[in-house]
């Protein structure tokens, strides 16, 4: 009986110390769900679909308006260059991608950035307002105040917004100085076309009084065309002191940011201020 009754203790014994330890397995089993919740909300954030494109392509495609020295032209071997297109460059190399250049007119980059025709426009772009609404800018990487180009000879006439009261005023089409010949130069009539060369060529034959042009576009116009002259006039620096900046389809932060760092980079190390000298002697060099 006493050797009946040791067994049955033994065996109470046993099953009250299962008892007690289940609930010390479910307290230890609990954090190990919370294990990978932890993980997922320390995860990097996803790629943004441009810079996925760019990493499975291998290459950059940059839509451009190759007629805008010295931001971006051909030289006489048909080559994209210009402070511009130099950027470009640094961008793709900091990606460790090819770049491809898509010249386009343009009025047609955003949308082709849009589309994703291109992963980025780099044509001298100004920060707007109106374009933040249906794009994202890089960090502006560089700053040109504007002028006014008129037919030699004529310098002295237009120095005064009201002189240019009744009297055709052109602009590229698609551009930010087309804005300011509405809103400053209230009394012109806008006149467009796709390129600024064209432009130039119907000041020159007077069949409009005046163009509105980034200085250093204007500089090279002048150059190429002695029937040029900049006008006496000049704008207010606080309404046109204009930053350029590339434009980038909406929801790709993470490429943005590469971008920004970039232009950081290249703006502090003087590297784009050459670039740009480099861009406006070959220019000066090409006539």
């Amino acid at each position: 009986m006493k050797k009946l009754f040791a067994l049955a203790l033994a065996a109470l014994m046993v099953l009250s110390m299962a008892a007690c330890s289940a609930p010390a397995a479910e307290e230890t089993a609990a954090p190990a769900t919370e294990t990978p919740a932890a993980e997922a909300a320390e995860a990097p954030a996803e790629e943004g679909p441009v810079m996925k494109k760019i990493k499975e392509s291998g290459k950059l495609v940059v839509g451009t308006e190759a007629q805008y020295a010295p931001y971006e032209f051909k030289d006489l071997d048909a080559n994209f260059v210009g402070c511009d297109m130099w950027l470009a460059q640094q961008i793709a190399d900091a990606l460790g991608v090819e770049l491809e250049v898509v010249d386009m007119s343009f009025d047609g980059i955003i949308p082709a950035v849009q589309s994703s025709q291109v992963d980025i426009g780099i044509a001298a772009f100004t920060v707007t307002e109106e374009r933040a609404q249906v794009i994202d800018f890089s960090e502006v990487y560089e700053k040109s105040p504007q002028a006014v180009i008129v037919k030699k000879g004529n310098e002295a006439t237009y120095s005064t917004k009201e002189s240019f009261a009744g009297q055709k005023v052109g602009a590229q089409k698609g551009t930010v100085q087309s804005l300011l010949i509405k809103n400053v130069l209230t009394g012109s009539e806008l006149f467009e076309l796709d390129k600024y060369p064209e432009l130039g060529m119907e000041v020159a034959a007077g069949n409009i009084a005046a163009l509105v042009v980034d200085s250093a576009v204007a500089d090279a116009l002048i150059k190429s065309n002695p029937e040029l002259a900049l006008a006496e006039f000049e704008f207010d620096p606080n309404e046109v002191n204009y930053g350029k900046a590339a434009v980038i389809a909406k929801g790709n932060e993470d490429f943005v940011a590469a971008v920004n760092e970039v232009i950081t980079k290249v703006a502090s190390d003087g590297s784009f201020q050459k670039a740009y000298d480099d861009a406006v002697a070959l220019a000066d060099s090409m006539g």
